[in-house]
């Protein structure tokens, strides 16, 4: 076929404009998903704190329920996976109900949980991340955290969540395994730029209907010099039941020295 200067100069721009859009949207952003979400990672991550919290749970009615909870939180020695305590004070129905969830980079996740009617450390499997945290609308695993390189991430656009502008992250899960033990076949997750915390996140069950909202408010730089933030209010909604919990960090102290014995069954175990 013979190709004539006015085909050849359409063509020739065709294709140039092609690449412009293809290439556009992503020369336009300096980090890549999976980088932005190693950031995200991290960023809520101190030496160690405590905390007293406020839990609500509400029901679709509005009924709520209200628990108290004291917390601790200390990374280990090799400064990534983190230890988390929980225990339940109030009210009566969940007073010493504890919580001790341990990073794990290199394998799953150790995930406990004392109950004190049952006296006894109950060891949770993997496939328990997507069960509920203590009859909240966290799951285990929304607590603990989704190791990114158990998802594939891309950026799917960005947007003004609060007044600050965000990229939108979307996460898959790599394999099965992933899917079926966090329960979810998608996650959207709004990040600040440059502070690098969540102001929102989304999850979709794996029927792929959205499942859960969660919102991030009140969020407060607790470390300058290593960019480390807490969100002092958080909310979860099963947009499918209409429940949500709100917790409410009444108290916060940061790089106070916590013991290791917190994070024990001995401890789980003490009245």
């Amino acid at each position: 076929m013979k190709i004539n200067a006015t085909t050849f100069a359409f063509t020739a721009t065709f294709l140039a404009l092609g690449t412009i859009f293809c290439l556009t949207p992503l020369a336009s952003f300096a980090q890549s998903a999976a980088e932005i979400m190693e950031e995200n990672f991290v960023v809520t991550k101190v030496t160690d704190s405590e905390s007293e919290s406020t839990f609500i749970l509400r029901n679709k009615s509005g009924k709520e329920r209200v628990r108290k909870t004291f917390g601790t939180t200390k990374l280990q020695k090799n400064g990534i996976d983190n230890m988390r305590m929980t225990r339940f004070i109030e009210p009566t129905d969940v007073r010493g109900v504890v919580s001790l969830l341990i990073e794990q980079s290199e394998r799953d996740d150790d995930i406990w949980l004392y109950l004190p009617s049952m006296k006894k450390v109950r060891r949770l499997v993997s496939s328990n991340k997507r069960d509920s945290f203590v009859g909240t609308d966290f799951s285990y695993g929304d607590v603990i955290g989704h190791k990114v390189q158990d998802w594939d991430h891309t950026i799917a656009g960005e947007e003004f969540i609060d007044g600050f502008e965000c990229y939108l992250i979307e996460s898959t899960p790599k394999n099965k395994k992933t899917a079926k033990n966090t329960g979810y076949s998608k996650r959207l997750s709004w990040i600040q730029k440059e502070a690098y915390v969540t102001r929102k996140a989304e999850m979709y069950n794996l029927s792929g209907a959205l499942y859960k909202q969660m919102s991030f408010k009140d969020l407060q730089l607790i470390e300058p010099d290593k960019n480390r933030w807490a969100a002092m209010e958080l909310r979860a909604t099963n947009v499918i039941s209409g429940h949500s919990t709100i917790v409410k960090v009444d108290k916060l102290k940061v790089n106070v020295g916590v013991k290791d014995s917190y994070f024990t069954k001995r401890y789980m175990e003490s009245e």
